[in-house]
C-alpha cells in the first residue's frame, strides 16, 4: 500500500508511454489510497500532431508501481495479438457519466473473438433506440483496449468509428479472429448480447 504524507493521496497525474507495433500508447493515472487509478489511455493517432500525453502531465517520468507496469506489459502483449484480460479495477470509472459507465461495463463484458453492435448493447442496457448514445459513449471511451470498444460494429457489420482509426480497429479484430468480407463488413459469426 502506498503511504501519503498526512494520509492524503497524490492527485497529481502521472504518465507513461509504451512502445507498441501500432505506435506509442500513453497511460495517465493518479495515485489513491487504494492504489493507482487510470485516468486515460491514449492510442496512437489520438493526439494532435506531435503532442504526447506527457505535454500536459507534470508527473511524467515517475516510476509506475507494479499494477501500472503490469497494465503496460499487458497492453503490449494485447497489441501483439495475445489474449489478455485487463483489471477493470484500475480504471477511474467514476469520472464517466452514469450512462457511459453502464456502456463501458457492458463493453468490457464482450469476450475476445466476439463482436456486438451499438443497437445490441443499447437493448442489453434496456435502452432500445439508444444505439447512437451507445456510439457516443464509446467514442469518448477514456480506456480503449482495457474497455475493448473496437469489438462494437454497426448493425450492417461495418466497423463504425474508432479513436485510433479504422485500420487499427480492423487489425485488432483480425487478431482476435474476426473475418471481413471484401466490402469491409465483418462476418457476424460470433455475436455477444
Amino acid at each position: 500500500m502506498d503511504h501519503f504524507p498526512g494520509g492524503q493521496p497524490d492527485t497529481m497525474p502521472a504518465a507513461i508511454t509504451i512502445t507498441t507495433t501500432f505506435g506509442p500508447v500513453h497511460i495517465t493515472w493518479t495515485r489513491s489510497q487504494s492504489g493507482p487509478k487510470v485516468q486515460r489511455i491514449i492510442l496512437p493517432h489520438d493526439l494532435p500532431g506531435g503532442a504526447t500525453a506527457q505535454d500536459d502531465v507534470p508527473g511524467c517520468g515517475e516510476t509506475p508501481d507494479d499494477r501500472i507496469q503490469a497494465l503496460a506489459a499487458g497492453m503490449q502483449s494485447f497489441l501483439q495479438g495475445d489474449d489478455v484480460r485487463f483489471d477493470i479495477d484500475l480504471l477511474d470509472l467514476d469520472r464517466c457519466p452514469p450512462f457511459q459507465r453502464r456502456v463501458l461495463l457492458a463493453e468490457y463484458g464482450i469476450p475476445r473473438g466476439y463482436v456486438s453492435t451499438y443497437g445490441r448493447i443499447a437493448r442489453h442496457l434496456d435502452s432500445p433506440g439508444a444505439a447512437r448514445a451507445v456510439g457516443n459513449a464509446l467514442a469518448k471511451n477514456p480506456f480503449p483496449l482495457v474497455i475493448p470498444c473496437h469489438r462494437v460494429l454497426r448493425s450492417d457489420g461495418r466497423p463504425g468509428g474508432f479513436q485510433a482509426g479504422l485500420a487499427m480497429k480492423w487489425r485488432l479484430l483480425e487478431m482476435e479472429g474476426i473475418r471481413f468480407r471484401e466490402d469491409g463488413r465483418a462476418f457476424m459469426e460470433h455475436i455477444w448480447y
